[in-house]
């Protein structure tokens, strides 16, 4: 996961897997890998090859095509990642209904998207981790840069964010730069299909540096790592698709102040007054950001505030909870 930008699905689903396998256990990755090899601990397996006869937990992917591959498994769980709507299209409900796996949710707001009614074995909400590296990195407390961060899927409200720092954020600290690290090429194939809209928006972004906007495009995570440690704060609108926001995850584990709308999920990531800010209005958006922006002493306190609170759930932590879903 160091060598390339991936998606936050994909970055949950390795970590889970690779926390799987640090706890003791025997750990196989189906999917549409090249070929049989081991990582960090995890064997991974072409598509290609089969299906294990048994597991004492089988865990089927997003992919309704994958519920009920193992019908011999000892358990079955169904792990989404998008606001459950999706799920109510007979080839979802069907299996569901069959199988009634336990589906496993990712935070409060993402489990009010599947309805009462709609079928399923237990509901079972496991927030993501946030990724070791985050919650163990040096980040320092020295006063930072006024440098704001957008580290997201470009679709995700990018275009609201650069006009709003445009015209309301940026007269309000003046010597403030929006670095932008978002781009397709995070998202493999499917930004493939959304490439243009993206493009559109990062392009409008481009016409504003004089305001202070810098795109960067996407990076490794291991370079997101300096960059959130040189990042003062992390203005982010949230999106109604999204239902957990690792983005804004990482940020508070390295100690940047979040501003957010409540929208989507994103309210759930930040304790409002103490790590950052929930501002529902675009004006109060743009004043909390400024302040965290210009005011060094409320900068220090909700960067030691993060550092103390949000570093509490990672991989090792969700891994124990999806242990627990052993028979």
């Amino acid at each position: 996961m160091s060598e390339r930008p991936l998606g936050g699905t994909e970055t949950a689903f390795i970590s889970l897997a690779e926390g799987m396998a640090a706890r003791g256990h025997d750990v196989t990755i189906i999917n549409n890998c090249d070929r049989p090899h081991e990582n960090n601990g995890v064997k991974w397996q072409p598509l290609s090859d089969g299906f294990p006869k048994t597991a004492d937990l089988y865990i089927a992917n997003r992919g309704h095509r994958l519920l009920g591959k193992m019908p011999d498994a000892k358990r079955t769980i169904f792990w989404i990642h998008n606001p459950a709507d999706y799920l109510l299209k007979w080839r979802y409900l069907s299996r569901l209904w069959k199988i009634k796996p336990a589906i496993v949710f990712s935070g409060a707001h993402h489990l009010a998207t599947y309805p009462k009614w709609a079928p399923c074995g237990e509901r079972v909400v496991i927030p993501c981790g946030i990724e070791n590296r985050f919650m163990t990195a040096e980040v320092g407390g020295g006063i930072r840069q006024k440098r704001a961060i957008f580290t997201s899927n470009p679709l995700r409200s990018l275009d609201w964010l650069v006009d709003l720092w445009a015209t309301k954020i940026h007269p309000l600290s003046p010597d403030a730069e929006l670095h932008v690290f978002a781009g397709p090429q995070t998202y493999g194939s499917a930004g493939d299909e959304k490439a243009q809209r993206m493009k559109a928006i990062l392009d409008h972004a481009e016409t504003l540096r004089d305001a202070g906007i810098v795109l960067r495009g996407p990076v490794p995570k291991t370079q997101l790592l300096d960059e959130m440690r040189a990042a003062r704060v992390m203005p982010y609108r949230g999106d109604v698709g999204e239902t957990f926001c690792l983005a804004l995850g990482e940020a508070q584990a390295m100690g940047v102040p979040c501003v957010v709308q409540e929208v989507g999920c994103v309210a759930e990531r930040i304790k409002d007054g103490q790590t950052g800010f929930v501002a529902n209005d675009d004006d109060l958006f743009a004043k909390r950001t400024a302040e965290i922006l210009n005011d060094d002493a409320l900068w220090s306190k909700q960067h030691k505030a993060s550092i103390d609170l949000q570093r509490s759930w990672g991989w090792a932590q969700a891994s124990e909870a999806f242990e627990r879903l052993i028979r």
